[in-house]
């Protein structure tokens, strides 16, 4: 059985319409592929909507206020990318006279890009005979050749990779890496695969081996660190509350939050109220505390879990300029603070300060 023919022949009939599959812009290949990075299609279409209706070119994007990026970006998480996607707009758009680099060793170049990226990019815009390799991609390879070798591994990685670049398809490098992407992403998928109606059903050897579930291998991640934050949610008379943008390197730099009291583990009511003694926002100000949520929220990362309470201190008044809590879903913040004003500030309190 020729492997890339079959593929192709499958990708033609079952392919998804998508918008980014009618262009071979790579300004519209580079947005999709960053969005997508880590992130379902059906998550992921909606941003890459929103961001093309905003920016419809990479010197509008390069041009924006990084505030306006991450607030658009709110709520895919790794924002990370979103600083790198700024960050590579303003680069191509103010030293490459606004064109992307036509190579994949030249794209490798850009930040936020990897080898996946650029190979995508540079095989769909520019027809290069670069073979892509994500987690679909190592899941059909894996289970088709029955390779048990880790894909996290760097051997793994060299692996797969030298084996994806050996099936592509010479003539059509761009049709073969959108499907075998789209094979792993509509067929053969994490779990419970039809392998009936599977092309390679009777040549696959996970199949044949009935290996389905132990394939592809991973080497376990390093076990995830547990936090606890306290958040304080100043709320004055006059409809005000305090925001802080996160500075320094981490997943949140440059976002916005409440104030916060991280712990080493979980407090209570007293233990806040003693934290807040000597808070500069409040020494020797009358104020009222009270917890949001009785139940802690965990929001779960990738390496760690954020065990969350929200902390309500009413006041007179603030020390410091605070921001209208009408206008507070204009700063860009992490999903668990956007769902925490969408249910709190938007519902309630823009009511009552309107």
């Amino acid at each position: 059985m020729d492997f890339s023919k079959t593929l192709i022949r499958w990708y033609s009939v079952n392919k998804r319409s998508l918008p980014w599959r009618q262009t071979k812009d790579p300004y519209h290949i580079w947005l999709s592929e960053i969005i997508l990075q880590q992130t379902q299609v059906k998550q992921g279409l909606p941003y890459y909507e929103a961001f093309l209706k905003e920016f419809p070119s990479v010197s509008q994007l390069a041009n924006a206020d990084e505030s306006k990026v991450l607030k658009l970006w709110q709520g895919l998480g790794y924002y990370s990318r979103a600083r790198n996607l700024h960050t590579t707009a303003k680069y191509v758009a103010n030293e490459l006279n606004n064109e992307f680099p036509k190579t994949y060793k030249g794209l490798l170049k850009l930040k936020g890009v990897g080898d996946y990226t650029a190979s995508a990019i540079a095989s769909i815009c520019f027809n290069e005979e670069t073979a892509v390799v994500d987690g679909n991609v190592f899941r059909v390879l894996s289970r088709y050749y029955g390779i048990d070798t880790p894909i996290n591994s760097t051997k793994g990685i060299k692996a797969f990779k030298s084996l994806a670049q050996e099936l592509i398809d010479k003539k059509r490098p761009a049709d073969f890496n959108q499907a075998i992407m789209e094979f792993g992403a509509m067929q053969c998928k994490p779990k419970n695969p039809d392998c009936e109606v599977c092309p390679f059903n009777s040549s696959c050897v996970a199949n044949s081996e009935n290996r389905i579930g132990e394939l592809p291998v991973k080497i376990k991640a390093a076990k995830v660190k547990n936090k606890y934050f306290n958040f304080l949610v100043f709320i004055s008379e006059d409809g005000k509350t305090i925001l802080e943008q996160r500075e320094g390197k981490g997943i949140w730099q440059n976002l916005y939050q409440f104030p916060l009291i991280e712990t080493k583990s979980e407090i209570g009511y007293n233990g806040i109220k003693e934290h807040l003694r000597n808070h500069e926002l409040v020494k020797d100000i009358p104020f009222e505390l009270s917890l949001y949520n009785e139940k802690i929220i965990v929001h779960k990362l990738s390496h760690q879990h954020l065990y969350t309470k929200f902390w309500i201190v009413n006041l007179s008044s603030l020390k410091n300029k605070g921001v209208l809590v009408t206008e507070i879903h204009q700063y860009p913040v992490p999903i668990l603070i956007g769902n925490f004003i969408e249910s709190f500030f938007l519902l309630i309190l823009k009511k009552s300060y309107n």
